[in-house]
């Protein structure tokens, strides 16, 4: 295990723009692929990376995440020379320690970082859905004499403007950077993934917060900081899936994605696998009704209705007659008799009733977690 490099996962975003999904969770708890949550593929790329001490920083509707992480076992991060802990905000008698930005974060795991003493420390987010080995980026970042190293992904030239832009010279060392800007200089979009110097990282953000003038985030305010005092700062690019999961749509689009023959992701790969936390159901049951076609049944599934290009995930019930199509359905969701459900994401132990319609045509259709929508008053 990589021992000189500490990765901090920042989970504790609200991911207020998922809405409905993420009203009780935070969004890295949010399940994913029927049989994951969002979280699972940055642990797990951490996990194959070889890097052994995580710290997992949480805020907003912890419990459900910090449950599922647990002491980092379904990773393999639970050995002797290795662990995740669970970092949230504290309170003393300065008052609330909420975390103020991504930065500050940081700034106020200053003493559980110390102790792990790291040379580098690997900044990643909870909410994207991508296989990343980040020792390959630690090689970019040695090899550069970089103080900071920050992923870039090539993103359509069109698109652009809704991602922080890294403009470069001819040895890939980043000389500005736009946030969303409206005419885009390259198609270089960051993804939120760096890798600092600790002792330099550290000793700016305490030379900030003694000054009152506070780091508060690493897009607004620690990069442009490195950038202006002349550090060098240098791109890693990365090519393959990638996938900020943070509106309906994406997070929509990016489970379609994952059942499509041709998902880059390549959830077979045994040389590089995904992790998640195991649950115990029985086998799915198909009764002689059930029709499916070029979809994933999680095991626990009931299913006897039709299903076409559709994610089920574990103790869903599909009853007969009911129609599910291009959708994701989350854990121990009920879908009555009837019901039609069309380019839709139904949250965990939601219950659809008899002859309900549920349609994304127009626009990817929620239903929130444990919502019941069409049940008459007679039904049980």
């Amino acid at each position: 295990m990589k021992n000189d490099m500490l990765a901090m996962i920042l989970a504790g975003g609200q991911g207020t723009r998922l809405g409905k999904i993420t009203k009780t969770i935070a969004k890295p708890a949010v399940p994913f692929g029927g049989r994951y949550r969002i979280i699972d593929f940055t642990l797990s790329n951490c996990a194959n990376s070889r890097i052994g001490n995580v710290g997992v920083v949480t805020q907003y509707q912890p419990l459900t995440l910090n449950r599922h992480i647990g002491n980092g076992a379904s990773w393999g991060l639970d050995g002797i020379d290795t662990g995740v802990t669970i970092l949230q905000p504290f309170s003393s008698s300065e008052g609330s320690k909420w975390f103020a930005g991504t930065a500050h974060a940081i700034y106020q795991n200053i003493d559980y970082i110390n102790d792990i003493n790291p040379q580098y420390i690997l900044i990643l987010s909870g909410d994207h859905i991508y296989k990343m080995d980040y020792g390959e980026m630690l090689e970019t970042h040695q090899k550069n004499n970089a103080s900071l190293t920050i992923a870039v992904i090539e993103v359509p030239t069109e698109e652009a403007s809704r991602f922080g832009i890294m403009n470069i010279d001819e040895n890939d060392r980043i000389i500005e950077f736009e946030e969303k800007p409206e005419n885009p200089k390259s198609n270089l979009a960051s993804m939120g993934i760096y890798i600092f110097n600790w002792e330099r990282l550290k000793n700016i953000l305490i030379n900030s917060y003694n000054k009152e003038d506070n780091m508060l985030d690493f897009g607004q305010h620690v990069i442009p900081f490195y950038l202006n005092s002349a550090e060098n700062v240098f791109v890693h690019r990365f090519e393959g899936y990638w996938k900020d999961v943070g509106t309906i749509d994406s997070l929509w689009q990016s489970n379609m994605d994952f059942i499509s023959p041709d998902n880059e992701l390549n959830m077979r790969d045994k040389g590089w696998r995904v992790f998640g936390k195991n649950t115990i159901s029985p086998p799915h049951f198909l009764t002689k009704t059930a029709s499916v076609s070029h979809s994933l049944i999680v095991d626990g599934c009931f299913v006897s209705g039709k299903v076409e290009n559709s994610i089920l995930s574990s103790d869903v019930q599909v009853k007969e007659n009911a129609v599910i199509k291009d959708s994701f359905i989350m854990p121990g969701a009920v879908i009555g008799k009837g019901a039609y459900i069309n380019r839709a994401i139904v949250g965990e132990h939601a219950i659809i009733g008899t002859d309900a319609v549920i349609d994304g045509t127009d626009e990817i259709a929620v239903v929130g977690y444990s919502e019941v929508i069409g049940v008459k008053i007679d039904e049980n």
